[in-house]
């Protein structure tokens, strides 16, 4: 459960209680900043959990600080909550809602991607989208991909209608905060999973990078500019002109 420093204050003894069964994150601002937890019990008398209550730095905030959540962790909050999160290598990640710059940026190229594979069996998806990335079979991250082209969706499809598989191509969007998961963690994790290309989109510096990986290395790289017209490794019909995607 999710609740505000607000709601928090004016129904303390209310949310003690709940606190007693559930663990309860307290927002400020959108953002997470606290969370409280239930005690265990040792010979009748409560004896406190480690503590977990974390000042949030930014918008893409993690809890832990460094202690690692598990994957069991992740997703009983996650079916317990409407906020956006993602799970990396142990770490949980509240998303905040992006801004114009991104929204902008993420509808041009879904056009251009909508328009590319209409008809056909690829299939471009937009965040939130929950896609599993499995380094072994007990090494689960699982992230929401801005953009993504998926060319196996009715193979990977599971009973509960989530995607089981790996996309083809996967777009990141960048924003002040985001910038080092997107840039080195989930470049990292993209590699290591089987995606074959990776698009970081840098909407400040209206610049877009896209890496080619195979057998989990980068096989190609290329950074495009202002007046260029972007080319994917992998689908020789994508093209898109550098500057429709920044207004």
């Amino acid at each position: 459960m999710i609740i505000t420093s607000t709601e928090l204050q004016n129904n303390f003894g209310k949310y003690l209680q709940l606190a007693a069964k559930n663990d309860i994150y307290i927002s400020r601002n959108g953002t997470v900043i606290a969370k409280l937890s239930p005690t265990s019990e040792v010979d009748g008398h409560p004896e406190p959990k480690p503590k977990k209550v974390h000042e949030k730095q930014d918008d893409y905030s993690y809890i832990g600080y460094g202690k690692p959540a598990s994957f069991e962790e992740f997703m009983e909050l996650r079916n317990n909550t409407d906020e956006r999160i993602e799970y990396i290598d142990g770490q949980i990640y509240f998303l905040a809602s992006p801004k114009r710059a991104h929204q902008s940026a993420l509808v041009e190229l879904f056009g251009v991607f909508y328009n590319t594979f209409k008809g056909k069996k690829c299939k471009p998806m937009v965040a939130p989208f929950d896609i599993e990335m499995k380094r072994t079979p007990e090494n689960i991250s699982m992230v929401q991909p801005d953009l993504m082209i998926i060319c196996d969706l009715e193979e990977k499809l599971g009973d509960d209608d989530y995607y089981k598989g790996v996309p083809d191509l996967i777009v990141e969007i960048l924003s002040k905060s985001t910038q080092m998961v997107d840039i080195i963690k989930k470049l990292e994790l993209y590699l290591a999973c089987g995606v074959k290309e990776y698009w970081i989109v840098n909407p400040w510096n209206k610049e877009v990078t896209v890496y080619q990986f195979k057998d989990s290395t980068i096989q190609n790289s290329m950074t495009y500019k202002t007046n260029e017209t972007i080319q994917s490794f992998i689908f020789e019909d994508i093209t898109v002109e550098l500057n429709d995607i920044f207004e």
